[in-house]
């Protein structure tokens, strides 16, 4: 497969496969897990340690050997993904309420500034215009997150709305999402996984499929998939075209994710089952005297 950034690919298999294992992961099964998927063992052990050294990833060594686990922050970012993966906000009814955010953070803060834009994207907020957000979600909560984590409150204005005159949801949407080009993506989607899912399943009731093949295929397909997590602003069904492909992708991303989940989490698994028993050194107290 195309390999990608080989942290994405980490971050695929840690979230779809090893996301609530108890123990720490032995870096030997991580490197056979990922070596299926293009990935070298020089690859898969630097990006390891990259990312155990940004902190999305906690390192223990016991012995000679190596183990990862996620730490809060690598699990916090996986665990929002996945909620949206199987839980998008499409599901829930609209009040018919905007949640309106404007800022004007100065030029020598633009750092800042291209932060938050990305945290306001992935909340489903889009752009009216400069400075000025727009969110059919109640994620008023989650902003004060945002914006005190950023320290950015003094630069930030937040109101719920409803439209008035000269404005309707329609027109809304049409500003500030590119909801055709996202559409667009949804049918690609569809129009490349439906034909190996249609194989697949009369191969899979044949049993010809491997427990590798799945575990590879199920990899590929979650991870082509986790994208829309970040270009959906998953608006309420009322505010969707007629034509919208997401719902459709979605049916298809889960029966074919539930198709191959039996034997592809046998293989991985198997893989784990062979790695050295997690033993973390004990933990030593002063002898009272």
């Amino acid at each position: 497969m195309d390999s990608g950034r080989p942290q994405e690919l980490i971050f695929t298999l840690f979230g779809d496969y090893l996301l609530h294992r108890p123990a720490p992961v032995w870096a030997g099964s991580l490197i056979r897990l990922l070596q299926p998927l293009g990935m070298s063992e020089t690859s898969a052990r630097t990006t390891l340690s990259r990312m155990s050294s940004r902190e999305w990833l906690k390192s223990d060594r016991v012995g000679r050997h190596s183990y990862y686990e996620l730490t809060p922050r690598g699990r916090r970012l996986l665990e929002a993904g996945k909620d949206r993966i199987y839980h998008p906000d499409w599901d829930k009814p609209w009040s018919g309420n905007w949640l309106l955010l404007g800022y004007s953070i100065p030029e020598e803060e633009r750092v800042l500034r291209d932060r938050l834009r990305d945290r306001l994207a992935w909340l489903g907020f889009g752009k009216l215009r400069s400075g000025l957000w727009i969110s059919p979600h109640d994620v008023e909560a989650e902003v004060r997150e945002i914006a005190e984590s950023l320290e950015v409150s003094g630069y930030i204005d937040c109101f719920h709305a409803t439209g008035a005159a000269f404005t309707d949801p329609e027109r809304l949407v049409q500003r500030g999402w590119d909801l055709p080009a996202i559409n667009k993506r949804y049918m690609a989607f569809v129009d490349r996984q439906l034909p190996d899912f249609q194989r697949i399943r009369a191969e899979h009731e044949s049993s010809s499929i491997s427990p590798e093949e799945s575990f590879v295929r199920r990899f590929r397909l979650t991870h082509e998939y986790r994208d829309f997590p970040l270009i959906d602003p998953y608006l309420p069904r009322t505010l969707l075209p007629d034509d919208w492909a997401g719902e459709c992708a979605a049916h298809l991303f889960r029966t074919y994710h539930d198709l191959l989940s039996s034997p592809a989490e046998k293989y991985v698994e198997s893989i784990l089952a062979s790695a050295p028993e997690f033993l973390p050194p004990p933990v030593l107290t002063e002898t009272p005297r």
